[in-house]
Formats: structure tokens, C-alpha cells, sequence
């Protein structure tokens, strides 16, 4: 069951109270205590009621926390722990407990080859022995789609690093076009994932540029430059319009329609290709008409081409100009 700060202040309270045996305390002392707790902590000054202690007893004593402290009342006055040991700091794992543990140590190992990820390793591998010393181990029961081999994924650490403290990097790059690697200042602003890819958006020059991480050849920090601050884009509104990564600033978003035939429409319906997507007709065949409104980048392209014969666009003419000509240069491939 949930539970708020200020209760979880008063249980602490109550139990470093009930520790200490050199005192005798009585309801009113654990009262005081804890209202002196929650004005120290939480600025509460109005104090906290009788009734709401006694509630906190009974629910330390109760299973519901997976305490079950021991508090007895001796000479119908005072109270403490009957285990003289005891502490709730020291409450053994519930079956409850290493079961949510062992999903989470499922979890966290599938970053453990992950280069940014590498330093979490002797953390899981430490929970692991932990949870194993007290349960029998499970197989795994969740796999993350991960690509270990991935260039670049080694310049996670520096570029994050270097987001965080505002420092200026000197890149070597060569994208996909380019016959060589160019070597240029950049104000690293935000990393971003998209199918299993990373990509840094920042400045260059005057411009925001989106630097794909496996075509990065050097990287090293720029000691006596200046860092330009982020003013370009809004990391959490950019790509509220955008499927993939690829957007420059100033790009609009613009209405897409399409239509789906009747065995594939169930599916895009189910696993839309945007959060904007909506159904908007159903034909007499079965077949299903959506509309999109998003930036039209090659990503959102490349979603189309996946469903090249079952899909046709009906909307932007420029988007439906596109298609057409990429299927035509397809097609006289397959001809050759």
C-alpha cells in the first residue's frame, strides 16, 4: 500500500524512539517526538493527534508494511520493542518484495553491456546475489532490442557528460553523404534514441544540427571555449510532431491521409504511426482512411514504404508525388 512522507517521518520517528532503552516513553513522548520530526523535516508546525500515533502503532505492528514490529505496553504506560533488537530498518524482504526485486534485476541486466550502462554493473551483479541469496533464480522473462555492436556507443558517456556540464565538444564526422570527415565545434543540447540508434541534437555554427552517434570518428573537449547556451529548440515539444529524429527548426507539420486496406488496417489502427493519428472513414471494403499531422521527414516515409502494397496515400499531393516516384524507381529496378 502506498504511504505518504509524513507518515513514513512518524514511523521512523517512532521506532528510533522505541530503540533507544534508556529512556520509558510514553504515548504523549512519541507524540512530541513526532510532531518535532515533521516541524524539522516538513516545516509542520500545527502537531499531529493522539489518535494518529495510535493509528501508526497498529500499523507498524501490522503486516500491511511487512513490519510486524513488536511494541508492547509494560506498566499500562510506556511503550517499546519486545525484541530488544528490533528495528524496522532491519524488516527482512517479503516473498512480496524479492519477487518485485528479481523483475527489477531482470530489468536492469539487459543495460548491463551497454557502454553507459557499465558503470550500473557491479550495482545489479551486488541486488543479483542479494535477491538469489534469498530466492531461487528465474529466467529471464523480458529482452530489450539492443544492438552491442553498434558504433559510437562508446561517446554515450562523453557526450552526456558533456550536456550536463555544459562543456563545448571538437567533433570529427562524416555523415552519410560526405566523401570525407569533416572536423567542426558543437554545443551538445540533448541525446536522443530512435530504433535502436543514438543522436545528439546541438549547435553548430549558428544551427541546430542532429549528429547521428555511429558516424562520429573522434570526439574531445574544447577546454577554452565558451559554451552557447540552448536556445534553438525546445527538447520537450520538438518532436511532439515528429516520427523518428529528423526535423529542422522552422518545420511545420502538415495533414497526412491515407488509406489502409481491410487485412492491414486492424494493425494501424492498433499500433498507430503517430500519437496524432486518427481513423476518419470506413469504405464500403473494409479498407480504413487515417490522417496524421506531423512534420514529413524520411522517417515517416520509410514507415509508408513498409506497407508499400497495402497502403496508398491520398494526401499532401507532395507526399503522394513522392511515393510515386520512389515506387517508379522500384519497379525499374525489379525490371532490370
Amino acid at each position: 500500500m502506498p504511504v505518504n512522507r509524513n507518515a513514513l517521518i512518524r514511523y521512523k520517528t517512532i521506532d528510533t524512539c522505541l530503540r533507544n532503552k534508556y529512556r520509558q516513553w510514553t504515548l504523549e513522548d512519541l507524540i512530541d517526538a513526532c510532531s518535532d520530526a515533521l516541524y524539522e523535516y516538513e516545516g509542520i508546525d500545527k502537531g499531529i493527534s493522539r489518535r494518529t500515533v495510535q493509528m501508526d502503532i497498529q500499523m507498524m505492528r501490522s503486516e500491511k508494511l511487512g513490519y510486524n514490529a513488536p511494541i508492547v505496553v509494560y506498566d499500562n504506560k510506556y511503550y517499546k520493542y519486545e525484541e530488544e533488537d528490533y528495528s524496522i530498518t532491519n524488516t527482512p524482504l517479503s516473498e512480496q518484495d524479492l519477487k518485485t526485486m528479481s523483475e527489477a534485476v531482470e530489468v536492469l541486466r539487459q543495460f548491463k553491456g551497454f557502454s553507459y550502462f557499465s558503470g550500473m554493473g557491479d550495482i545489479v551483479s551486488r541486488l543479483e546475489d542479494h535477491v538469489t541469496s534469498a530466492r531461487q533464480k528465474t529466467i529471464p522473462v523480458i529482452d530489450f532490442e539492443k544492438n552491442e555492436n553498434l558504433k559510437g556507443l562508446d561517446f554515450l558517456d562523453i557526450i552526456y557528460h558533456a550536456i550536463v556540464n555544459k562543456r563545448v565538444l571538437n567533433i570529427k564526422y562524416r555523415s552519410f553523404k560526405a566523401r570525407s570527415a569533416n572536423t567542426f565545434i558543437f554545443y551538445p543540447y540533448l541525446l536522443k534514441e530512435y530504433r535502436n540508434r543514438w543522436f545528439v541534437f546541438g549547435r553548430r555554427k549558428n544551427s541546430l544540427v542532429n549528429l547521428a552517434l555511429d558516424r562520429i570518428h573522434t570526439i574531445e573537449i574544447v577546454e577554452k571555449e565558451k559554451y552557447i547556451e540552448n536556445n534553438l529548440f525546445d527538447p520537450q515539444t520538438f518532436f511532439d510532431d515528429l516520427v523518428g529524429v529528423t526535423k529542422n527548426v522552422g518545420m511545420k507539420p502538415e495533414v497526412v491521409r491515407f488509406r489502409v486496406d481491410k487485412q492491414n488496417a486492424p494493425y494501424v489502427q492498433t499500433k498507430p504511426f503517430h500519437k496524432s493519428q486518427r481513423h476518419i472513414e470506413t469504405g464500403e471494403d473494409g479498407s480504413m482512411v487515417f490522417e496524421l499531422e506531423v512534420v514529413i521527414n524520411q522517417e515517416l516515409q520509410r514507415e509508408f514504404f513498409g506497407f508499400v502494397d497495402t497502403i496508398r496515400i491520398l494526401s499532401p499531393q507532395s507526399l503522394v508525388d513522392f511515393m510515386q516516384w520512389k515506387y517508379k524507381l522500384a519497379r525499374e529496378r525489379y525490371e532490370r
